[in-house]
């Protein structure tokens, strides 16, 4: 009994020593400006934010054709921007949709011109 009594004080004892847990403070935090989240029950949808270091982001989607089994689709579009670490400010605007995800920015890259059809040559004859 003693020794029981013991053991839980010790228990005890060393619950009250316990060290708090340090607090992170982070001094290069970033703050979040502005944000927006509305979530609606016919499937719609919209957020947003900007953050303090000029990271923004926005999507809007909702429910094509509901109700119609194989037309039905989840559409979304929507816009990011930031800074890349060489100074450029990037912009993507996308959307989604039945046919996938299409992003269009000055950034990204194209694909080379296709060249014109050649003019058709004449066809030698024989004699």
């Amino acid at each position: 009994m003693n020794s029981v009594f013991c053991i839980l004080l010790a228990a005890v004892c060393s619950l009250c020593a316990a060290q708090r847990g340090q607090v992170y403070n982070n001094p290069n935090e970033i703050p979040i400006i502005s944000y927006v989240n509305d979530n609606n029950f016919d499937g719609s949808y919209r957020y947003s934010y900007e953050t303090g270091n000029g990271i923004s982001a926005s999507e809007e989607g909702f429910l094509k054709n509901p109700g119609q089994k194989d037309l039905e689709a989840q559409t979304a579009r929507g816009t990011y921007t930031y800074t890349a670490p060489d100074g450029q400010v990037i912009t993507v605007n996308w959307y989604a949709d039945e046919t996938g995800f299409h992003a269009d920015g000055a950034h990204l890259p194209t694909p080379p011109p296709v060249p014109g059809v050649a003019p058709q040559q004449p066809f030698p004859r024989g004699k």
